[in-house]
């Protein structure tokens, strides 16, 4: 956690091809690298952009110290000169990034690197590793927000987690998705983010009987006071002796600030239905019903329609561990080789028997095109670096794998922003990064962006991510080129 130099976080191939470089001088041109995704995970109809703060901190970080040049000495396929080069090795480039709590769409840049080969081959793996992973526990928070329609989220996967960074950088990227807090105190600690919880199972089993745990809790806690009810029976002895506690502690004159039951197990649906009837009955209506056990958007969606009476989730290993899609799938690809005699950027196409697979060429950004009146996005424009568009004209837009399929937006129907701004140049970091609260909150003005038939859990409408005409025709002109060599 923190700072930590992660500079051997690589694969080996990484350095084995930065040798390569390095004994053929004449070979560490000045490249662009982009890492983009190919397809929404979890079948959604966006992503959200997660862990730029953690790359920064690699980026400045990147060093070999001594004890990673004797490791790498070791292996005895690294010569003494290149290891006598890694010796006052950093970073010199440029980067590029869609900032963290963006809603992203596939095919976009969200991390573009600008320079020597060598330093863009060497990060690589670690901004995949950083970017993958938070990225998709953001997005999977997300999802799970919007099926809780506006109920609190909390975060309760870390003893889940596929181990501490995951659990901690995980809880990170769930906040920035949007959750509420975290049960995870390192990460309270290390982020600025609210830290929740109330007790398990084992207080009430540690106490002669439910009664006393709860009353000897909520005299510890009585300004948040959330009792768990399933020890033994919920219905039969879990809430009444809740209520019983609730009701001792309003007849003592304390004030009921936050205060109701947990449930973790047995039909929720149900459950919470006969809760806040007994709950209501008793006269306390404002008491939170929250639930945990293995929850994720769709049973919490499932919940919603069946009418449960639950207002706050606690959301655990379906969360942390995005279970049912453990992978993001970033790919970090070459678009552009710069002239060793005019440094103009020549582009860069991979050709594959798969079609999705086959890159965009050349020094790219991304424009987003909303929507004049709602604010909604109507599409995404990837270009080249230096074009401009007048918004005050009419735009074309066209579907790049259906050229034919085109749009027409006319002055006054929409406007644009560009999605990517510089965060290194010269190997100085220009960026700052916000708070992660703050991230949230711009996160959930990025999610209002969305029509709602994107945000829908199943089959959603996908956003159109379309290409300039000029890089469009640069893109067909690289393929005949390859296809007739």
């Amino acid at each position: 956690m923190g700072e930590q130099n992660l500079t051997l976080m690589t694969d080996l191939y990484e350095l084995t091809m930065m040798q390569g470089y390095f004994k053929n001088k004449d070979r560490n041109e000045t490249v662009i690298f982009d890492a983009f995704y190919r397809s929404n995970p979890m079948h959604s109809g966006y992503a959200i952009c997660a862990g730029l703060e953690q790359v920064i901190e690699y980026i400045n970080n990147l060093h070999f110290s001594e004890e990673d040049l004797d490791y790498l000495r070791s292996l005895g396929i690294f010569a003494e000169d290149f290891l006598e080069y890694l010796k006052t090795f950093r970073f010199s480039g440029d980067i590029y990034a869609i900032p963290e709590g963006s809603v992203m769409f596939p095919r976009e840049p969200m991390i573009k690197v600008v320079a020597p080969i060598m330093e863009a081959q060497l990060v690589e793996t670690a901004i995949l590793n950083i970017i993958n992973h938070q990225s998709l526990i953001a997005t999977k928070t997300s999802r799970v927000c919007y099926a809780a329609r506006g109920d609190g989220i909390m975060e309760f996967g870390l003893r889940r987690a596929q181990g501490p960074d995951a659990g901690t950088y995980g809880a990170r990227a769930a906040m920035i998705g949007g959750c509420i807090g975290t049960s995870n105190v390192l990460a309270g600690r290390l982020f600025d983010v609210p830290v929740k919880g109330t007790h398990a199972h084992s207080w009430i089993m540690s106490f002669p009987d439910e009664y006393t745990a709860f009353k000897t809790y909520a005299e510890m806690y009585p300004s948040a006071c959330i009792l768990l009810v399933d020890t033994y029976d919920t219905l039969r002895s879990g809430v009444p002796n809740a209520i019983r506690v609730f009701t001792e502690m309003r007849n003592s004159g304390i004030p009921l600030t936050f205060y109701g039951i947990r449930l973790d197990s047995g039909d929720l649906a149900y459950l919470s239905k006969k809760a806040r009837a007994m709950l209501d009955a008793a006269g306390f209506p404002d008491a939170v019903i929250s639930a945990s056990n293995d929850l994720d958007e769709n049973l919490i969606d499932s919940l919603k329609v069946q009418g449960c009476k639950i207002t706050s989730w606690g959301v655990g290993t379906h969360l942390i561990t995005s279970k049912d899609w453990p992978s993001f799938g970033g790919v970090y690809k070459l678009a552009a080789i710069a002239d060793s005699k005019t440094g103009e950027f020549i582009p860069k196409i991979k050709l594959s028997e798969n079609s999705e697979k086959v890159t965009n060429p050349g020094n790219k950004t991304i424009y987003r095109i909303y929507d004049a009146d709602t604010g909604k996005i109507k599409a995404d424009l990837i270009c080249l670096v230096g074009e401009t568009f007048d918004e005050n004209g009419p735009l074309v837009l066209f579907d790049p794998n259906e050229p034919w399929k085109k749009t027409r937006l006319e002055p006054g129907s929409y406007r644009m922003r560009e999605m990517m701004v510089p965060v290194f140049r010269k190997g100085e970091c220009i960026y700052h990064s916000p708070k992660v609260m703050d991230i949230r909150e711009y996160c959930s003005a990025e999610l209002d962006t969305l029509w709602d038939e994107t945000r829908r859990l199943v089959n959603p409408h996908n956003v159109y991510v379309d290409l300039s005409q000029k890089l469009y025709d640069m893109k067909i002109e690289l393929l005949n080129k390859m296809s007739r060599a």
